[in-house]
């Protein structure tokens, strides 16, 4: 990485640091959301059901609880890179492409506030 000198302001850090907390609040809603619909208990009144529409549903019910746990842990990806985020205001080192060393635009922080590489960082990585 390339030493800078240049970081975003203290002002523009605090902004940051909204949208970060808004992100991880809302995110940390949806994490316990997704938890709770794989963890919930089995009793989904079915008991007087025919036993293949209880089967086709038990069936779909595993496969809704994987999808929810993979979301899941995608979710609490997001929620660690949003808290690496914040390390990185307190460090006043947020919004710095690890690779350019350049400021990564604010309309790129707005959007993806965990953001570590600047477009052109990114662009180049496909090549």
């Amino acid at each position: 990485m390339q030493e800078t000198t240049e970081r975003y302001s203290d002002e523009h850090l605090a902004e940051f640091k909204v949208i970060i907390l808004e992100k991880m609040a809302q995110s940390q809603k949806d994490l316990e959301m997704l938890k709770s619909s794989y963890i919930n208990d089995k009793n989904n009144g079915t008991e007087d059901t025919s036993p293949t529409f209880k089967s086709f549903e038990e069936g779909s019910e595993t496969m809704s609880k994987e999808a929810n746990a993979q979301l899941a842990i995608r979710q609490e990806k997001f929620l660690r890179d949003l808290k690496n985020a914040l390390n990185r205001i307190e460090n006043k080192t947020y919004g710095i492409c690890r690779v350019t060393g350049k400021l990564i635009n604010p309309e790129r922080l707005k959007l993806v506030p965990h953001a570590t590489l600047s477009i052109e960082a990114k662009n180049m990585q496909k090549k």
